[in-house]
């Protein structure tokens, strides 16, 4: 039986983090052997935003090295930078022929982002999900792993397809949004009713994955608690639940037993312990990093090949869908 084929994205914008690793990467990394995977950083989409050329060039190698760092392995996944394979922008304008402005502006995101930016805001953040249908469909992607906030994208990216196929024959494969069980969110580490964010304006919200061991001690030293003694898993207590939430993401243990184990002991006890969790299990990532990127070419050659075999696989699809709109 023929392999399933799974296509996620990953932003250059901000530094990756512990909760890009717990929710994200690290299962990216542990599914690689039941599907075909095609990992992308998403440099085109990164730029629906302004950003500092410099900055951008070293967050994409950046971004991609930790994909490999974490354990994502070129053996068995395609791991590649999306402005390196041409066929998502060609793709994408032809699917802006087929697609309604009206999908568009039911965007929630586009809605939120735009509330911020007013007039500043960009027709390629408007257009941001036919981009992102373009970068699932050239792949016959069954299934996208994201967040809950990224549901509608794949929703939209399947009436997208929908469309075409009804167009123009059946072109496309129907993706099916994958999301993960709800309750391994981490979330931020002074405010813990958020979501950790890639925005290095609040750096003592967010672990990052290449954070050294002091400098995560002190943001989980500081991490928001509560007034209250006992150590336990409670939602209505967001600042304790966040970091018994990454203890037991980490080291795999029941809650029952953490509980237990921390039923007398201190915050300060606790805050220690979760930081020597995190600086223990990110050890291995870092210096599988600094390995990579400290042999010159060695991380780029890595990236051609993966640009050679997602833009083979690419190319094929835009030859389907070029003859099947009249342009071949």
């Amino acid at each position: 039986m023929e392999k399933k084929t799974v296509f996620s994205g990953i932003q250059a914008s901000g530094s990756l983090h512990l909760g890009n690793y717990l929710g994200a990467i690290r299962n990216w990394a542990a599914m690689q052997y039941d599907y075909n995977n095609y990992f992308c950083v998403v440099d085109l989409h990164t730029i629906t935003v302004l950003q500092d050329p410099a900055t951008l060039r070293a967050k994409i190698r950046e971004v991609a090295g930790l994909l490999f760092a974490a354990g994502i392995e070129a053996e068995n996944s395609v791991v590649f930078i999306q402005s390196d394979v041409k066929a998502h922008s060609e793709l994408a304008w032809l699917l802006n022929c087929i697609t309604p402005m009206g999908w568009l502006h039911r965007m929630t995101q586009f809605k939120e982002k735009s509330e911020k930016q007013k007039e500043e805001v960009s027709v390629g953040l408007f257009d941001y999900p036919v981009l992102q249908a373009a970068d699932i469909l050239l792949y016959d992607t069954h299934m996208v792993p994201v967040g809950e906030d990224q549901k509608q994208h794949v929703e939209l990216c399947r009436d997208i397809a929908q469309r075409f196929n009804y167009r123009y024959g059946g072109v496309f494969v129907l993706p099916e949004p994958h999301i993960p069980p709800v309750g391994g969110r981490v979330m931020g580490l002074a405010n813990p009713e958020k979501k950790m964010s890639k925005s290095e304006e609040k750096e003592e919200d967010s672990i990052y994955l290449l954070d050294t061991p002091d400098q995560i001690r002190k943001k989980v030293k500081k991490a928001t608690t509560d007034s209250l003694r006992d150590i336990s898993f409670d939602e209505n207590r967001p600042g304790i639940n966040n970091l018994l939430t990454i203890y037991q993401l980490l080291t795999d243990k029941n809650r029952q037993k953490i509980e237990e184990y921390f039923s007398d002991k201190t915050y300060k006890i606790l805050k220690e312990e979760v930081a020597e969790v995190v600086i223990e299990s990110l050890r291995p990532l870092q210096e599988r990093y600094h390995e990579l990127t400290g042999e010159a070419g060695y991380l780029d050659g890595m990236l051609e090949r993966g640009a050679e075999k997602a833009g083979a696989r690419a190319e094929k699809k835009m030859g389907q869908v070029s003859e099947s709109m009249g342009l071949k």
